[in-house]
């Protein structure tokens, strides 16, 4: 099949797929006589694994790896095994976090119960006012999702 069809049949843009591609995370296709890429049912089901892994928030560089053990059966899964653990205590950082954003939000929009004239309104003074004093604080740490690095697993 061509890169459309594999991109209609696995729901993923064909950019995307490109992207994975270059990024070693899909064999490479073989070409038609006009250049045209033709994947195979094998990149169906690894393109799956990919993005599975994706929508569980794995990062590029752990995919690789779980790719590289799943391309190698007969290994042993003990590293696997510690990335998933990593992973899951990453996970468990990222919800603290979120909840205590949700608490600042909370307590953000208490600030403001009722509906009122914009210049009034307790939210935009309170944005307003942490907005000057983490300028003035300087940079602050700020999660990117999918940015946890892989000690010793490079």
């Amino acid at each position: 099949m061509r890169i459309g069809e594999l991109a209609k049949v696995t729901q993923t843009q064909v950019e995307t797929i490109r992207y994975y591609e270059r990024e070693g995370l899909l064999p490479e296709s073989a070409r038609t006589a006009g250049n045209y890429r033709v994947f195979t049912d094998s990149h169906i089901d690894r393109l799956a694994f990919v993005r599975h892994c994706r929508g569980l928030d794995m990062t590029l560089d752990e995919i690789k790896i779980l790719l590289t053990f799943k391309d190698a059966p007969e290994a042993n899964c003990a590293q696997v095994n510690h990335l998933l653990d990593e992973h899951i205590g990453h996970v468990a950082a990222r919800i603290k976090e979120l909840k205590g954003l949700e608490r600042e939000l909370k307590i953000l929009r208490e600030t403001c119960r009722a509906s009122q004239e914009a210049s009034q309104c307790g939210i935009l003074s309170q944005l307003s006012a942490r907005s000057r004093q983490a300028h003035d604080a300087g940079p602050r740490r700020v999660h990117i999702a999918g940015s946890h690095s892989l000690k010793g697993h490079n």
